[in-house]
């Protein structure tokens, strides 16, 4: 079975599914969500199959590889592989997928071939995921990295809130500008590069000198578009409005996966394509990082539409793992990885008990809510545990990815690592007072009778709260896959573990 194409299938499931939702009969368009949920479960099963052959102690940086010539001419291949970083990216997008589709169950109640394109469009979705984490080529990851805008533009602009022809056209053009910069910089890879029928591979790549003048360029060009997507202050701004005016599902494949496309890039290609490059930019980074963490924390504070403090909430946890990914550390580039994970699950979680409440009250702003802790109280314990999971409560996910990426900031750039920590204050102020808001004092409750939690929306947070709870207290079977790969990327990048900071050194060297 070693050479069984296990990604390409992965990736060719969800996309035949997506034809056959698409052309089902309008007789049997009711059964397009349950056909969409199948294939995705059946897209997990196959990537968990795929998962129990992955070999932690591997010597070579890519398993499960796959290569066939494309476009000679260009030296363009397809080229697939995963390393423990792409793994464990794409296992949290397969199950976050299917999660996604059953609580779009009721998203688009009409019957026909809006509630076709709807999910068959988040089945393709899926397909593209899956190629943009596994591409070891550089012009087939810019290939896939461009087509996701396709569905995400279509999933918010034709099924989102009043604003959506507004959010989907700023969050496309955001993209396209980063992409197209991107874009210069592939082709001046090829140009720089060693060129040839493999002149885009990662793997061949990977330890090329070039010129540092344009080596820096190249490395702005794939930054620039990694922290539009990711996303990075001061490029955004496009990141509220679309989380906004999506619909709660398609808002958790935006912020639990599509945007971890930008900072899994900084690490695949920033990082191991330009190390001199990189160690140049790193200490702008680590400012805007910092940057990032601070502004998402502050501005979330203030915020009355609980869409938009999600959204706040991820641009400074998104600070946390550039910070991490640029700390050059083991620990720290361990704790970013990881930490997408955890974050993927994280907001999944909160934007889709969001809707929940959405749909129960109309509204989506805060203060509009009060005292549903009684009425709802099912509810309002999942609200509050998704949000000490976003705050990295001890025992809980987030907590070891946020340990570690401070642990091993602060090895290197003590301020900085400081400065998040002081942050995480604000987290604990932004999460408790919106909880307290809304599910405690005076009760504004609309008419009627307002039923907790279903047996399917119980379903569809069950898996969330599976893995906060495990990757919470025994992160180790993630962080076993991880590690080796992080040591490969840094090795790649040629910066060693900083020593210690022992008793001596915090002294002054007095014994």
């Amino acid at each position: 079975m070693s050479d069984f194409p296990w990604l390409s299938t992965i990736g060719a499931i969800p996309l035949v599914g997506s034809l056959v939702v698409a052309f089902l009969p309008r007789a049997a368009a009711k059964s397009a969500r349950m056909v969409a949920l199948v294939f995705s479960l059946v897209t997990l099963g196959v990537a968990v199959a795929m998962a129990t052959q992955f070999r932690t102690g591997a010597t070579q940086q890519f398993q499960f590889t796959e290569l066939h010539s494309w476009i000679p001419q260009f030296g363009v291949n397809y080229s697939l592989g995963v390393d423990g970083i792409a793994l464990v990216l794409i296992l949290m997008s397969l199950v976050l997928v299917p999660v996604s589709l059953l609580a779009a169950w009721n998203d688009e109640p009409e019957v026909g071939r809006r509630q076709q394109t709807y999910f068959a469009l988040m089945l393709v979705l899926e397909t593209f995921i899956v190629g943009v984490f596994s591409a070891t080529d550089v012009f087939l990851f810019y290939l896939f990295f461009e087509a996701m805008l396709i569905p995400v533009y279509f999933l918010i602009g034709s099924f989102g809130g009043e604003r959506r022809r507004y959010a989907s056209l700023k969050f496309l053009l955001y993209s396209l500008a980063g992409g197209l910069i991107m874009l210069v910089a592939v082709i001046a890879l090829y140009i720089y590069g060693p060129g040839g029928a493999d002149g885009f591979l990662v793997t061949k790549l990977t330890g090329v000198h070039f010129d540092a003048t344009a080596g820096r360029l190249m490395f702005l060009g794939f930054f620039f578009a990694f922290a539009v997507k990711a996303p990075m202050w001061p490029v955004h701004t496009w990141l509220p409005d679309a989380a906004t005016e999506a619909p709660p599902a398609t808002s958790v494949l935006l912020l639990g996966v599509l945007d971890k496309v930008g900072t899994f890039g900084m690490i695949r290609f920033c990082l191991q394509l330009f190390p001199d490059a990189a160690k140049w930019a790193t200490p702008v980074i680590i400012a805007l990082a910092v940057l990032s963490i601070l502004y998402g924390a502050l501005v979330a504070i203030g915020q009355r539409d609980m869409l938009r403090l999600i959204a706040y909430t991820s641009i400074s946890h998104f600070g946390f793992i550039v910070l991490g990914i640029f700390a050059m550390t083991t620990p720290a580039g361990a704790g970013s990885t990881l930490y997408m994970v955890n974050h993927g699950f994280t907001t999944a979680a909160l934007f889709l008990v969001a809707g929940m409440l959405i749909k129960r009250r109309g509204s989506k702003f805060i203060p509009d809510f009060g005292g549903w802790q009684k009425t709802t109280p099912v509810i309002a314990g999942v609200w509050l545990l998704s949000g000490l999971s976003g705050l990295a409560l001890p025992g809980l996910n987030s907590f070891v990815s946020e340990f570690l990426v401070l642990v091993g900031t602060f090895q290197r750039y003590q301020i900085a690592a400081i400065f998040g920590t002081i942050c995480i204050i604000f987290a604990a102020i932004y999460i408790l007072w919106m909880y307290k808001r809304m599910m405690h004092g005076p009760e504004t409750q609309p008419s009627g009778s307002v039923v907790d939690m279903t047996t399917r929306e119980k379903w569809v947070v069950a898996p969330i709260i599976a893995a906060f709870l495990f990757l919470g207290f025994y992160p180790k079977p993630a962080l076993d896959v991880i590690n080796p790969a992080v040591s490969q990327t840094l090795h790649h990048v040629g910066v060693t573990e900083p020593a210690p900071l022992t008793g001596a050194a915090a002294d002054g060297g007095q014994k």
